[in-house]
């Protein structure tokens, strides 16, 4: 599970899941590049890294332009691991979803994540490189949810583009996978803890009994992008403490 030599693209790396990913994957060797919107944040988190000993950079991207993303990527050595972590949610009730709030969630969580994983996808080819890219799912694309139409579908969509992408990128050597958290305390999900009962409703629905923390993914990240799931691709990895057991 070492990955001394790899280059490894976080998107959304800032904060929250794509700031313990990119911890982790620097932690197990792989030079990291930080991709988010905010510079401040991404600036932070690669300077950490690099004070632990590891090897960081950043990369300013909004990750739902895919010119944009298509640019940056043709100025740099292919990656040869993407974590595909960026995305949204705008929870709402099914029957008061706002055209904008679909928009938005649509825009980053699927078309985003395809072209920033065509993108990759396509250096790691042109090089005839192998590679592995983690999508970052949830267990919401298994499953459903109340207030959660949205993001429901988001996910499903990811889930399917993961599975035909493993079918044409195989040949390539390039492995493509999901990774399907359960409720992860972050700061795009702090606030939704705010209401108990939310809350509880969360807390039982998961059979651990607990809400998921970032630390939580950082095994399964190094997993995926390491030779230890070497013969995994188009596969969900589930990290849902028990929810989509029943």
């Amino acid at each position: 599970m070492r990955l001394e030599g790899r280059r490894a693209l976080v998107t959304g790396a800032g904060r929250g899941i794509g700031l313990a990913a990119a911890a982790a994957l620097a932690e197990a060797g792989a030079h990291v590049a930080l991709a988010a919107r905010g510079t401040a944040e991404i600036e932070a988190a690669a300077a950490a890294i690099r004070e632990a000993g590891g090897s960081a950079e950043t990369l300013p991207l909004d990750a739902s332009d895919p010119q944009a993303v298509a640019g940056a990527l043709a100025t740099r050595p292919p990656f040869d691991i993407l974590v595909n972590n960026a995305g949204t949610n705008r929870p709402a009730p099914f029957l008061e979803v706002a055209p904008e709030d679909y928009d938005a969630v649509m825009a980053l969580n699927v078309r985003g994540a395809f072209f920033i994983a065509q993108a990759v996808a396509r250096r790691l080819v042109a090089a005839g490189q192998g590679g592995s890219i983690i999508q970052l799912s949830s267990q919401m694309g298994h499953v459903g949810g109340p207030r959660r139409s949205v993001y429901c579908a988001s996910k499903h969509a990811m889930e399917g583009m993961t599975k035909a992408m493993a079918i044409e990128l195989g040949p390539h050597r390039i492995r493509v996978n999901t990774l399907c958290p359960t409720f992860i305390e972050t700061p795009l999900t702090r606030p939704f803890f705010e209401d108990a009962a939310f809350r509880d409703w969360v807390l039982g629905k998961i059979k651990l009994g607990r809400v998921g923390q970032v630390e939580d993914l950082m095994g399964a990240v190094v997993f995926l992008a390491s030779d230890a799931s070497a013969l995994m691709t188009g596969s969900a990895l589930m990290v849902d403490g028990g929810w989509t057991a029943e």
